[in-house]
């Protein structure tokens, strides 16, 4: 379509609305309509609505009471009310249900011994994010073979979810898709919103309305600025686009979630969980008149990546504490029935049984030892933490 000047020149102001035409071939006909939405969109495939897997895959009475205790005593934690360290332990990503399971009956025993110091919640995480490509996650392809049933993914998944929360262990997850929460938070007693997604307005919005506490990780170049400014956004109500119980597109009001907190995790190849970079980020929050609330991620950046330096790590928190540190209440730490990690390859059967196929984790062996002593060592000292 074109625009042009009335035939009288008199008539043609700048103030006066301009008469249009359309271009027409030379048949007389107009040009052929061009496709202008999906251009590279190949299908689109209709899930299960939220509401619809919750009634399918029900949370049953004794799981629903594990996710509210978890809740409440981590924000008792938070909150300074509870001395226990909350630790989130578990697998770096589940790949095998089977062996999920079985990591988690023995994490259930281990909980119990060690519970006069540490609060044990398992770390569950479906979701995975990619710098480039790679497997995302049991969620989006939960055969691992590129067939992306997402909509098993999720059935999968909050099964999972369910007969874990049935064992009395609450459950951790990285919040990682703005969709999936709607179909799984119900289960979850503590988020983490990644390194990758902390910077992100999306996430933020999301985790304001997350029914659980939240903890944000420092950047992956080692600032603590977009953690602090995460933890300020995500405190405030928020009004941003999202999907109900039914599926259908809302908008989503949220009151602003009062437990966010900042989890270190070292960055630029950098770690950060020493005690000078503890006090300056105790100094940071206290400056953004935020709590000193402070989760050291044993993993990432402040391991090297290197599974043998997570019990390093906790050696080290562990002296902070006994020293005299009141700001650390949590530890995160990936660990799984095997030590280490390997490549998925398309025949599965080669896969080692409990070993995980994305970062490293340090086997069950040594993580029944590291926190055994921990918690002998540290029970005296954190009774004596006063509530801040």
């Amino acid at each position: 379509m074109i625009f042009t000047c009335p035939a009288s020149d008199s008539m043609c102001h700048f103030y006066r609305p301009l008469t249009s035409s359309v271009i027409t071939q030379s048949t007389g006909s107009k040009m052929p309509e061009q496709q202008v939405n999906n251009l590279n969109v190949l299908a689109q495939d209709v899930l299960t609505t939220p509401e619809a897997l919750k009634n399918a895959v029900p949370l049953t009475e004794a799981a629903e009471r594990t996710v509210i205790e978890g809740r409440q005593t981590i924000q008792n934690i938070l909150d300074g009310n509870d001395p226990r360290l909350l630790v989130v332990v578990g697998p770096c990503s589940i790949h095998d249900v089977e062996a999920a399971l079985d990591y988690a009956r023995r994490l259930r025993e281990l909980a119990d011994q060690v519970s006069d110091s540490l609060y044990i919640v398992m770390r569950v995480y479906f979701e995975k994010p990619r710098t480039t490509v790679g497997w995302k996650g049991l969620i989006n392809d939960p055969h691992l073979n590129d067939s992306f049933e997402i909509d098993e993914g999720l059935h999968i998944a909050r099964k999972l979810l369910v007969d874990l929360a049935e064992m009395g262990l609450p459950l951790a997850t990285e919040a990682l898709d703005p969709i999936s929460p709607q179909y799984l938070q119900d289960c979850i007693s503590w988020s983490a919103i990644g390194a990758r997604t902390t910077e992100s307005q999306t996430h933020r919005e999301m985790a304001s309305g997350l029914s659980c506490p939240v903890g944000f990780k420092n950047g992956t170049d080692g600032s603590l600025d977009v953690a602090i400014n995460a933890l300020q956004s995500v405190a405030s109500p928020h009004n941003f686009l999202g999907i109900n119980q039914a599926g259908q597109v809302a908008i989503i009001r949220t009151r602003g979630n009062a437990y966010g907190h900042v989890v270190l995790r070292g960055g630029n190849g950098k770690p950060n969980y020493d005690s000078v970079s503890v006090a300056l980020a105790e100094k940071e929050l206290e400056k953004a008149k935020l709590s000193p609330n402070i989760m050291i991620d044993c993993s990432h950046a402040n391991s090297n990546k290197d599974a043998a330096l997570q019990p390093l790590v906790l050696e080290n928190v562990t002296n902070q504490i006994l020293e005299g540190n009141t700001s650390i209440i949590g530890l995160m730490v990936e660990s799984n029935i095997g030590w280490g990690n390997q490549k998925l390859t398309q025949d599965l059967s080669q896969l080692q049984y409990g070993v995980s196929i994305t970062d490293a984790c340090i086997d069950w062996d040594t993580t029944v030892e590291t926190f055994s002593r921990m918690n002998d060592k540290l029970a005296a000292a954190l009774a004596k933490r006063i509530v801040k």
